[in-house]
């Protein structure tokens, strides 16, 4: 076992540990920290699999901008615990169900044929100028194109109808109407009045 083994399996700890304590604790602002925790191991992994440019899209995306605004609404909201954990139990056989098929599913794909680590022919070392960037690039906008340009419908989609569904017309809050702003005359906003000068003796 090398160096490079021991760090793998290091980080594998870290994951699996912090993974499981996102779902375990009970305080939300830990939660997300453990969260943050998980997805920095995860990072460190890709790197171990030379794939630098997605560890660091995950650091600055996910643990830079979005984990961050999970911890600014989880520790600004109100969060009445005791009323979060009343139906847990009611749901925990589905849940269950739910994660024993998913396990099942993962271990089918690891013991089938076409994952064995026996048969995968070691990767082959890249040169020095190799970009994984470019080349996630052009798999991206040629053989994946479409797959992408879907996920990017759907991703728009998606935060269009979370805005609609969060807009709330309220009676008491001001808001800029741009038409009348933008149809507005000198006459309705501005009144030249004529004062006498004031002499001075």
């Amino acid at each position: 076992m090398n160096f490079q083994d021991i760090i793998f399996y290091f980080f594998s700890t870290v994951l699996i540990a912090s993974a499981l304590g996102v779902i375990t604790v009970r305080n939300p602002v830990y939660s997300a920290l453990l969260l943050v925790l998980a997805f920095v191991t995860c990072a460190g992994l890709w790197l171990l699999l030379e794939a630098e440019f997605l560890a660091i899209t995950l650091v600055l995306v996910y643990v830079g901008a979005v984990m961050v605004l999970f911890l600014f609404v989880v520790m600004m909201l109100d969060i009445n615990l005791e009323k979060l954990r009343e139906g847990f139990w009611k749901w925990f056989p589905l849940g269950g169900l739910v994660a024993l098929v998913m396990v099942v599913e993962i271990a089918m794909i690891m013991l089938g044929q076409h994952f064995s680590l026996e048969e995968m022919p070691a990767p082959e070392p890249k040169a020095a100028d190799y970009s994984n960037t470019k080349e996630l690039g052009r798999l991206l906008y040629t053989e994946y194109v479409y797959a992408f340009e879907l996920a990017a419908v759907l991703l728009l989609v998606a935060m269009v109808a979370a805005i609609a569904l969060t807009l709330r017309h309220r009676e008491d809050k001001k808001t800029l109407d741009v038409a009348k702003q933008v149809s507005v005359n000198k006459k309705d906003r501005l009144r030249i009045v004529s004062m006498p000068a004031d002499k001075k003796n």
